[in-house]
């Protein structure tokens, strides 16, 4: 055929009867038309009396033997035992496929009505024909060729036919699967999903319309006042509503056969989505942080940012309702395709939230967070937030989050030990793969903040102990982060969260962060923090003072120069004015020393003067002197003893010299090295 939907409304409300309805001649032996019904018991309107009584559940039929006989392969070898006992046969069927709904209308055609088959109808009654063995072999066009005949030129060629026979075969198993009917089913919708859209003219069953709203193939009545206009466009997305009514095994089946088809994997994606959010009520969307929640203030900083988990608890869910989501969950992971950004990463962290909650398969959860580790980058907070499921002390899963970060990194090491591979593109007919390469130069960065922001939620938490803490904060590398600051403002909020701290722990703790990587706002913070130990407040001083003297060292003009040296002296005096009072104390006393050194440097260079002054004299009396020949006594003279103590005092002032020349800001550094240099050699 070439229409998609067989629409019983073209023909005036009649079906085809070749068709869509089954009518043949009347046997001899008996004529009815009509089955009349009384309470839970169905009677046939016929002169001659019931002689086979049938039992479906809780309904009886009260019909005659020869018209089963002759079109029922089953009915023929129960009756003929049953008749053997009793002159009254009774049959029990309470296995039949279809119920005793499939087997009124399987009675009919073996009475000769005209029996009316829809998609509904179809599934459940060509299984009971094949359970009741109503084949060619008794009778030339019995039911089974019947209903097979329906099924392959009608329902297949309707895309609203196979989603409703689809649908009925959840209550069939195993005969419609071994029927081939989910199959057959699942082929034709996934073809008629991966069609190109611009065939279809229809207005599709995905929104709220009428039931006979279906898509059909260029075979729209243009004066359908639902069917949209031919220049309409068709969204990509119109199959998903219609799929996601389907039970989970027979959804896998569909995705599977239009994986096979071609679609495009984010298409698949969404439609995993979709289906998802409408299976699993835990798969609703968390709101997101304030906007202020970078702030530096001090109010902001060690408050919280009101964050509250929207899921269900599995107490509210009964046994049963696990199990359904369990399987669920498992099917959707096994059936997500592999390649990155199909889904989103917010998707795959409720989805794994929800999975450590009802206890999903190990190796599933496993592959699901190693797809969480390869889109790390594009998480938010709140979706990180995962609670902790397995009786632990903490609030939230740490170690979870730790696993996390480990596939992030180890997926981060495979592309870059290739940089020249090319992803692979695919084209399947008009659908053409659009990858992105989401892991960009920045994507460290971006774990990074968003590492710093789920270490400040989770430290609030009293039960977390340091070693967790400091091991979460150190699984990325030191490049990942350019700034520290959210690495500050982590480790402030733990110290503020857990009080008892000794000071080795705190210290421990901040080790963790480079006060090097600190903004002028944290180093302001900071230096005001009476949480954080002395030796920490000093390294930040010294930090912003090392900072400052670069600044000006590298600065090439001059008003440059000054307008920095001027914001960062200011800077610098604000820290000061803000540090505690006892290292402004300690500071006070350093300088104090400072000076006091300076003092006795520049009264050890005066008697250094002094000294050359004299060494200059001995040196001009000894050139006038006449030359004579040295004594004993004179070997002991003054003279000698003089040259001896000049000796001494010139080392010392040498020593002296030489620690006063180091010290930053001291005058005449290199001329007092190069007099004393010329002083040694004037005397050797």
């Amino acid at each position: 055929m070439s229409m998609w939907e067989y629409e019983s409304e073209a023909h005036g409300g009649r079906r085809d009867p070749g068709v869509s309805s089954v009518d043949f001649d009347n046997h001899d032996s008996l004529k009815t038309d009509v089955f009349e019904r009384r309470d839970q018991s169905w009677y046939v309107s016929s002169d001659i009396p019931s002689n086979l009584l049938v039992k479906v559940g809780c309904v009886s039929f009260h019909l005659h033997k020869y018209p089963l006989l002759s079109r029922s392969g089953r009915m023929n070898r129960m009756i003929q035992e049953s008749s053997r006992e009793s002159e009254a046969s009774m049959v029990e069927l309470d296995d039949i496929p279809g119920g005793p709904e499939a087997f009124q209308l399987a009675a009919k055609f073996c009475y000769g009505i005209a029996v009316d088959l829809s998609a509904s109808n179809i599934s459940g009654l060509r299984c009971a024909a094949e359970y009741l063995e109503m084949t060619e072999d008794l009778e030339e066009g019995n039911l089974i060729f019947k209903t097979e005949a329906f099924l392959s030129y009608v329902v297949l060629s309707s895309w609203r036919d196979s989603i409703v026979v689809l649908k009925s075969c959840e209550s069939l198993s195993p005969w419609a699967e071994n029927l081939q009917i989910v199959r057959r089913c699942s082929e034709s919708i996934a073809w008629k999903a991966c069609a190109n859209p611009r065939g279809i003219r229809w207005a599709y069953t995905g929104r709220p319309a009428k039931a006979s709203s279906s898509p059909r193939w260029n075979g729209t009545d243009s004066k359908d006042p639902n069917s949209p206009s031919r220049s309409q466009p068709v969204p990509p997305d119109w199959w998903f509503e219609d799929v996601s009514i389907l039970r989970i095994d027979h959804f896998v089946r569909v995705v599977t056969a239009i994986k096979v088809k071609g679609m495009r994997f984010d298409l698949i994606g969404a439609a995993i989505m979709h289906y998802a959010s409408k299976w699993l009520p835990g798969m609703a969307k968390e709101p997101s942080l304030p906007a202020s929640e970078e702030s530096w203030s001090g109010t902001q900083l060690g408050s919280s940012t009101g964050l509250h988990l929207i899921i269900a608890s599995k107490e509210d869910l009964s046994s049963s309702q696990i199990r359904e989501q369990r399987m669920v969950i498992e099917s959707l992971i096994s059936i997500i395709p592999p390649h990155k950004d199909c889904v989103s990463c917010s998707f795959l962290l409720r989805l794994l939230r929800l999975a450590n909650m009802l206890k999903v398969a190990p190796a599933l959860v496993t592959e699901l967070e190693k797809r969480v580790g390869m889109q790390l980058e594009q998480a938010t907070l709140p979706d990180l937030l995962i609670p902790s499921f397995q009786k632990m002390d903490t609030m939230y899963d740490v170690d979870l989050v730790q696993r996390l970060l480990e596939h992030f990194l180890v997926q981060e090491q495979i592309e870059s030990s290739s940089p020249g591979r090319e992803p692979c593109l695919e084209k399947h007919g008009i659908y053409e793969a659009n990858p992105r390469n989401a892991t960009g130069p920045t994507a460290k960065n971006r774990v990074a903040r968003l590492l710093d922001s789920y270490l400040t939620e989770v430290s609030r938490d009293r039960n977390l102990s340091l070693t967790k803490f400091q091991v979460l904060s150190e699984a990325l590398p030191e490049a990942a982060r350019a700034c520290d600051d959210g690495l500050y403002r982590a480790v402030d909020s733990y110290l503020k969260a857990h009080p008892m701290l000794t000071e080795h722990e705190r210290k421990r703790l901040c080790r963790v962060m480079d006060c090097q990587k600190l903004s002028v706002d944290a180093c302001m913070h900071a230096a005001q923090n009476e949480r954080l130990p002395l030796r920490v407040v000093v390294q930040v001083l010294f930090s912003e003072q090392v900072k400052i003297s670069n600044a000006l060292a590298n600065s090439s003009l001059k008003e440059t120069v000054e307008s920095h040296f001027q914001s960062m002296v200011s800077t610098r005096r604000q820290l000061l004015e803000g540090t505690p009072q006892s290292f402004q104390e300690g500071w006070a006393a350093a300088k104090k020393d400072i000076n006091t050194l300076k003092f006795e440097l520049e009264s050890m260079k005066t008697k250094y003067l002094e000294l050359q002054n004299d060494m200059d004299n001995l040196r001009r009396q000894m050139e006038k002197a006449p030359p004579s020949k040295p004594t004993s006594k004179q070997s002991s003279s003054p003279w000698t003893t003089g040259w001896k103590r000049l000796s001494k005092l010139t080392k010392m002032s040498t020593e002296a010299h030489e620690i006063g020349s180091q010290m930053p800001g001291a005058p005449g550094g290199e001329s007092e090295k190069k007099g004393q240099r010329r002083w040694r050699n004037s005397i050797s």
